[in-house]
């Protein structure tokens, strides 16, 4: 079990900021070659993939989720929610603005296709999850458990979404960029961040938590009133994103109907118990429920080791927050793309465990890894 890294007593020495960005870069390049061995791996069997089915890379790389999203960054969104239920129903309005935002950005500025625009802005975040997540670790625990967490976060069972025009790249780097800037008493920084997670996804929300529970800390013990702007400017993103569906559809409530119609119908707080009962009655034949209670399992050895371990309160209830969102989806559930916001999860063990079991534990994500990178290619796993 790791310790946290205790801070040392040096000199105070003023350091050029040519000097400080070249110690960062060079301190960052095990996150970077992580990002890069893990996205080889990745594409290595995409490509293997495409070229049995006689189809091109890219066309996996942007199924699923990655076509709303190029959609939007095309088109804008529709202007309502669509009559019916299911696949019929499904519209562009239950998918948040920030990724296609700097994916029209990107097409503007460098005359990409919007699909090509959307692969480069989800790699370069990719690039700065892995930096951010390596230096919150680092944070804490030292140089040593932040590399295993980074490892863990990016050969994780569903990080195949990293290669994907997906939004989890930009959620863990504006996530890890908010705890640290809240570890720091940034406070507008963090809030800045966080606002900007909250313009991505709808479990990126949880970075709310946090912010409220650093800025009450700091107003309790040194009566600081500035660490209120980070809960203050934290909602800002999924504020500002609500006010603009209601100014272009009429209704403030149009993600929430769109995801209701299209995607999240049935009872709220019912994905996991579905995905159990769903393991049961098919067995292996539905990976989707496989891998979902997978995760929960995993879930709950984590919160075993999280109890010894005590992290950082910040870490704690931003996971929380994001398992919560999980177990009230009647879809989602514990799912390994869920866990994958969760991502201080991943720390708890890179910090807990001995590195015999680490190795073991890298060992069968990574399996599982190429496993549901390969499924995602069909129509078995739905990543």
């Amino acid at each position: 079990m790791q310790t946290p890294a205790m801070p040392s007593t040096t000199t105070l020495v003023v350091t050029p900021r040519r000097d400080v960005v070249r110690a960062v870069a060079m301190a960052s390049a095990p996150a970077l070659a992580i990002y890069a061995a893990s996205r080889l791996v990745v594409l290595a069997l995409l490509a293997i993939v495409a070229k049995i089915h006689h189809h091109a890379l890219g066309h996996y790389l942007t199924r699923w989720d990655s076509h709303w999203y190029i959609q939007i960054a095309r088109h804008g969104y529709a202007h309502g929610v669509a009559r019916g239920h299911g696949t019929t129903a499904q519209v562009n309005l239950g998918f948040f603005p920030l990724l296609p935002t700097l994916m029209r950005i990107t097409h503007w500025l460098t005359g990409l296709s919007f699909p090509a625009s959307g692969e480069l802005v989800t790699f370069l975040a990719g690039a700065a999850a892995a930096v951010g997540v390596w230096w919150m670790v680092r944070d804490h625990y030292g140089d040593g458990v932040a590399t295993r967490a980074t490892i863990l976060v990016f050969f994780s069972p569903a990080a195949v979404v990293f290669s994907l025009v997906y939004s989890e790249g930009l959620v863990i780097a504006l996530a890890t960029l908010t705890m640290l800037a809240l570890r720091r008493h940034r406070w507008i920084l963090a809030g800045t961040a966080a606002a900007l997670a909250t313009a991505c996804d709808p479990v990126a929300c949880a970075i709310i938590v946090p912010c409220a529970v650093a800025a009450y800390g700091a107003w309790r013990s040194d009566r600081d009133a500035r660490a209120w702007w980070a809960l203050a400017l934290a909602p800002a993103g999924i504020g500002a994103f609500f006010l603009y569906l209601w100014i272009h559809t009429g209704s403030p409530f149009s993600w929430y109907l769109a995801q209701r119609t299209g995607w999240q119908a049935g009872p709220m707080g019912t994905g996991v118990f579905y995905a159990v009962y769903r393991v049961f009655d098919y067995g292996w034949h539905d990976v989707n429920s496989l891998a979902k209670t997978a995760a929960l399992l995993s879930t709950v050895g984590i919160v075993v080791l999280w109890r010894r371990l005590r992290p950082p309160l910040t870490w704690s209830v931003y996971a929380a927050a994001v398992l919560l969102f999980g177990f009230l989806s009647p879809i989602v559930g514990i799912s390994p793309r869920l866990l994958l916001r969760g991502f201080p999860l991943f720390a708890i063990v890179a910090a807990g465990v001995t590195r015999q079991r680490f190795i073991v534990i890298v060992t069968l994500s990574s399996l599982a890894m190429c496993s549901l990178t390969v499924a995602s290619t069909t129509i078995a796993w739905t990543p």
